[in-house]
C-alpha cells in the first residue's frame, strides 16, 4: 500500500526485466554450474577414475582379456589415487600418517595379490568423497562472495548546495542538491545518498527525508516490508519500495550489517573445524598400529631365519585381513543409504559426516519467517466497525478493488483473498498512493482509502478515531498487521493480515520435542508480538525475537555453551551465519536464499517440516547400523588376524574372509535404502526415540 502510481510502469518494466533475467538464468545456470564444478581438479580426477572403473568392470564381466580390464583398473588407480597418495607422502614429512595414503597402500596391496577390483573400488570411493567435499566448499565460497552483490556497486550521493540557516536535515535542504554517481564502497559516514523507488539501498544509514516501505527480509527476516520515515534506520542491500528516500550514511562499507554477515559466515566456516566421522578418528590410530604390525610381521621372522617369501606372504595376508577397508565399508553404506533415502523423500543431506551429525542433535532451533511460516502475508480477518453498514464481503471487495494497482505485499494479499473468496471487484478510478501511508481511489462512485491506522492518506482524515484505535491495537497485540478501510473518509472496517503458519508446523515441533527430549527454541528477527503469536500456535515457549544476524549467532553460541548440539532450521541470508555456527544447519529449500542453502548442512527440498524429525530419526538408525557393522567387521578382523598370527591362514581364505565381512556389512547397511526405512523414520519421529 505504499505504491506511487507514477512508478507503476517502471515497476512493471523492472518486473519484466526480472522475469527475463530469471528465464536467462534458468537456461544458462546448469552450464555455468557444471563449468564451475568441472574447474575443480578433485572433480575431474574423480570422474576420470570412476569412468575407467566402470569401463573396466564392464570388460571384466564381459570376459574381455585380463590385460585389458587390468589396465583399465590400474588407470583408475592412477587417476583417483595420485593426489591423495601425494598428499599422504607430504604428510609423512610432517610425521603424520594420512588415512588416505593407507587406503592407497591397501588398494595397491589388494592389486598385488590379484584383487585389483577391490582396490579400484576403494580408490573410487575415496576420490568421490574428496570431490564432493571440494564441491561443497566451492559452493559455499561462491555464495559468500555473491552475497556482496546484494549491495549495489554504485550509489547516488547528494552534494548539498548552500542552504538557509537552520534548514539542515529538512526537505528544503535537499531541493537543489547535486547528484553524483559514486562507488558505494567509497561512501563515508555523514554522506547523504538518494535511493529511488525499486533500488537497493547502498549503505547502512538513517532516513533524513522521504517515506517508503523497505523490504529488509535479507537482514531481519521480516516477511512484510517495513515503513520507513525520517529518523528510521535502513540497511545496505535491502530493497526500497516505491517512495524516494534520502539516507545519511552512519557506517562505512566494511562495517555494514551485510558485510558483517559475510564476515561471520566466513569466520564460522573457518573456525568450525572439518568434522570427522567417528570411524575416521578411530582409523587414524588403527592404521598406525596396522602399519607397525605389518612391518614387524615381515621383518622379525627374517631375523629368525624365516624365508623371505614366507615372511612376505604372511605379512601381506595380515595387511589384507587387518586392512581398514572393511571398517570403511562397514561405515559408509548405512550413511550413504540413509542419504539416498532422505533425498528421495525431500531432504538433501550433503555428506556422510552430516548424516552422522544429524543423529547426535540434542535440540532444534527454528527461524520464523519462511521456516515455520510461508514467508508472505495473508488476510487473516475482516472486522466491520460499528456504524459501517457493510458486510464483511462488501468491505473486502471495496478494499481489494482499491488495491488492484498496488505493488505492496499487503495490497496483493488483500486482492488475493478477495479473488479466492470469489468476490467481484468493482470499477476503479483516480487511484493514488502515498508511500508509508496507503492507497486512495474511486470505487463504484465511492472514495475508498486503505491505509495505515496511524497514517491515513488524506490530511483531512482523523487518525485518532477510538473505534479504529481499539480494533487496530487489539489486532496488533495479537501479532497481526492492521489496515484501516475508509469509505468517504469514514472508517468502516479493519483488515488483519499476517504471515501464515506452514502446514504441519505444530506436529513437527511436538515430534521434535519427543524425539530429542527438549522443546525447540524460536530465534527470529521479527518483532516480539508476531514471534510470540506464532510460538503460541506451534507450541514453542522459548522465544527470542528482534535478533539481527549477529544476535542469532550469539544465541546459538549460548545454547551450545553447555555442550548441547543445536540443529538450526532457517531459510534466509540473515540465517546463514547461525547456520554455519550451529552443530548442524538445515535450510528450507524452495524459498531459501542461495547463501543459506549452500551454508546449511542439509536442505529440506520440499519445505515439508515433517521431514526434519524424520531425517533425525533416520540418522539415529543409521548410527545404530554403523555400530552393528563395526562389531561385525571387528569380529571378522579379530578372528582372521588371530588365525594368521597363531596359525597358518591361507591367503585365498584370508581374502575370502575379508571380502565376506565386507559383503555382510555392506548388505546390512543397504537395508536403509528400502522405502519402509523412511516410513519407519516418520513413525519414530512421531514418538519418543
Amino acid at each position: 500500500m505504499t505504491v506511487d502510481v507514477n512508478s507503476s510502469p517502471a515497476g512493471s518494466a523492472a518486473a519484466s526485466d526480472s522475469h527475463d533475467t530469471a528465464q536467462a538464468w534458468a537456461v544458462g545456470q546448469p552450464s555455468r554450474w557444471w563449468h564451475g564444478i568441472w574447474s575443480l581438479p578433485e572433480v575431474r580426477w574423480a570422474v576420470i577414475a570412476t569412468t575407467f572403473f566402470a569401463v573396466g568392470g564392464i570388460c571384466h564381466l564381459a570376459g574381455a582379456p585380463a590385460w585389458l580390464w587390468w589396465g583399465l583398473y590400474l588407470t583408475c588407480y592412477a587417476a583417483g589415487g595420485w593426489e591423495p597418495g601425494l598428499a599422504g607422502l607430504r604428510a609423512l614429512r610432517d610425521k603424520t600418517l594420512d588415512v588416505d595414503l593407507l587406503m592407497v597402500a591397501a588398494a595397491i596391496g589388494a592389486a598385488s595379490i590379484g584383487q585389483v577390483f577391490d582396490g579400484a573400488l576403494l580408490i573410487v570411493i575415496f576420490a568421490t568423497s574428496g570431490a564432493l567435499e571440494a564441491v561443497a566448499t566451492k559452493r559455499t565460497e561462491d555464495s559468500v562472495r555473491g552475497l556482496l552483490d546484494l549491495t549495489p556497486e554504485r550509489a547516488t550521493r547528494l552534494r548539498l548546495t548552500e542552504q538557509p540557516k537552520g534548514a539542515e536535515g529538512s526537505r528544503e535542504a535537499y531541493g537543489n542538491a547535486v547528484e553524483e554517481q559514486v562507488d558505494a564502497a567509497s561512501l563515508r559516514v555523514g554522506d547523504v545518498i538518494l535511493v529511488r523507488p525499486g533500488e537497493r539501498i547502498g549503505a547502512d544509514g538513517q532516513v533524513v527525508v522521504g517515506a517508503s516501505a523497505v523490504d529488509q527480509a535479507s537482514i531481519t527476516g521480516e516477511s512484510i516490508p517495513v515503513d520507513k520515515r525520517p529518523g528510521d534506520e535502513v540497511f545496505a542491500g535491502t530493497s526500497n519500495g516505491t517512495g524516494a528516500l534520502r539516507v545519511r550514511v552512519n557506517r562505512p562499507a566494511a562495517e555494514t550489517v551485510i558485510a558483517r554477515i559475510v564476515a561471520m559466515v566466513e569466520e564460522a566456516s573457518a573456525t568450525k573445524a572439518r568434522t570427522q566421522l567417528f570411524i575416521e578418528k578411530v582409523e587414524q590410530r588403527y592404521s598406525v598400529a596396522m602399519v607397525a604390525a605389518t612391518v614387524a610381521l615381515f621383518a622379525l621372522p627374517l631375523l629368525w631365519g624365516v624365508a623371505l617369501q614366507d615372511s612376505l606372504l604372511r605379512a601381506m595376508t595380515f595387511m589384507i585381513v587387518a586392512s581398514p577397508c572393511a571398517v570403511v565399508l562397514a561405515t559408509m553404506p548405512p550413511l550413504l543409504a540413509a542419504i539416498a533415502t532422505a533425498g528421495r523423500h525431500g531432504v538433501l543431506v550433503k555428506s556422510a559426516v552430516v548424516m552422522e551429525q544429524l543423529g547426535t542433535v540434542d535440540r532444534i532451533a527454528f527461524d520464523k519467517t519462511g521456516t515455520l511460516t510461508e514467508g508472505r502475508p495473508h488476510l487473516t480477518g475482516v472486522r466491520v466497525l460499528p456504524g459501517g453498514h457493510l458486510t464483511e464481503e462488501r468491505l473486502l471487495a471495496l478494499a481489494a478493488t482499491a488495491e488492484q494497482y498496488s505493488e505492496h505485499p499487503l495490497g496483493a494479499a488483500v486482492v488475493r483473498a478477495a479473488r479466492d473468496a470469489g468476490l467481484p471487484l468493482g470499477t476503479l478510478a483516480d487511484f493514488t498512493s502515498e508511500p508509508g501511508r496507503g492507497v486512495r481511489a474511486r470505487v463504484d462512485g465511492l472514495t475508498v482509502e486503505v491505509s495505515s491506522p496511524a497514517h491515513p492518506t488524506s490530511a483531512g482524515v482523523r487518525s485518532d478515531d477510538s473505534a479504529v484505535r481499539t480494533v487496530a491495537t487489539e489486532l496488533q497485540d495479537a501479532g497481526h498487521t492492521a489496515v484501516v478501510v475508509r469509505v468517504n473518509d469514514v472508517p468502516v472496517g479493519v483488515l488483519a493480515l499476517a504471515d501464515r503458519m506452514r502446514p504441519g508446523a505444530p506436529e513437527a515441533v511436538t515430534h521434535l520435542t519427543e524425539l530429542t527430549g527438549t522443546a525447540p527454541v524460536l530465534l527470529t528477527g521479527d518483532n516480539a508480538r508476531a514471534a510470540n503469536r506464532l510460538a503460541g500456535q506451534v507450541g514453542i515457549t522459548d522465544v527470542r525475537a528482534d535478533l539481527l544476524p549477529a544476535d542469532k549467532v550469539a544465541a546459538v553460541h549460548e545454547l551450545q555453551g553447555d555442550g548441547t548440539r543445536i540443529g538450526l532450521v532457517g531459510d534466509g541470508v540473515n540465517d546463514a551465519p547461525a547456520l554455519a555456527t550451529a552443530h548442524t544447519g538445515i535450510a528450507m529449500g524452495r524459498a531459501g536464499a542461495d547463501l543459506a542453502l549452500d551454508t546449511a548442512d542439509a536442505v529440506v527440498t520440499r519445505d515439508e517440516l515433517a521431514g526434519i524429525p524424520a531425517v533425525i530419526a533416520l540418522a539415529r538408525r543409521a548410527r545404530r547400523l554403523v555400530a552393528a557393522n563395526l562389531v561385525i567387521a571387528a569380529a571378522f578382523i579379530a578372528v582372521l588376524v588371530a588365525w594368521d598370527l597363531l596359525g597358518d591362514l591361507p591367503l585365498p581364505l584370508g581374502v575370502a574372509g575379508h571380502e565376506g565381512s565386507t559383503v555382510i556389512v555392506g548388505l546390512n547397511g543397504l537395508r536403509l535404502l528400502r522405502g519402509a526405512a523412511w516410513q519407519r523414520a516418520l513413525r519414530v519421529g512421531a514418538q519418543r526415540s
